[in-house]
């Protein structure tokens, strides 16, 4: 079937320039990825992921990170490391 509709968007020269740059090691373009998306929205009946609140700001996220960085700075200082457990308790993985 023939492509004949347009669709128009505004969206922040830096996402845009960013999502080139994907697509692009991607091997296609931004037309192509949004006829994707859009098949997959009638193919999932709504968006192909989940929308949700994020559990922290990015703001909080890196504080958090600084601290635990702090913390391993501090604990290699002193000459006790810790154990690859010990990091993975500490991020919850």
């Amino acid at each position: 079937m023939a492509k004949t509709e347009t669709v128009y968007t505004r969206v922040e020269p830096s996402l845009k320039a960013n999502v080139e740059k994907v697509l692009s090691r991607l091997g296609m373009t931004p037309s192509e990825a949004v006829n994707i998306f859009f098949n997959q929205i009638v193919l999932q009946r709504g968006l192909p992921f989940d929308v949700k609140m994020p559990e922290m700001t990015v703001e909080q996220a890196k504080e958090e990170l600084l601290a635990e960085l702090k913390k391993g700075e501090q604990s290699r200082k002193k000459g006790k490391p810790l154990t690859i457990a010990e990091s993975k308790a500490l991020l919850s993985v």
